[in-house]
């Protein structure tokens, strides 16, 4: 059985408001940077063509793995 105390927070910080945490939230968003519209759409060509690489290639080594099984116990 543990002891209960020791898990508790012996340090009592306070905690923040949550408009304190708004305001830092906001404020930690401008520093963010943001992709351009031609960046966006780079991304989203090269993580859909990697997408469908990997699609292809799964299928691909699923139907000669099942190929090859089915010839091994045919």
């Amino acid at each position: 059985m543990s002891d209960s105390r020791a898990v508790r927070n012996t340090s009592r910080e306070k905690r923040t408001s949550p408009a304190t945490f708004y305001r830092q939230v906001v404020a930690e968003l401008r520093k963010v940077v943001w992709p351009t519209r031609e960046q966006l759409w780079t991304y989203f060509v090269v993580v859909m063509a990697f997408v469908l690489f990997m699609m292809a290639m799964v299928a691909l080594l699923d139907l000669a793995f099942g190929k090859l099984v089915f010839w091994a116990f045919a």
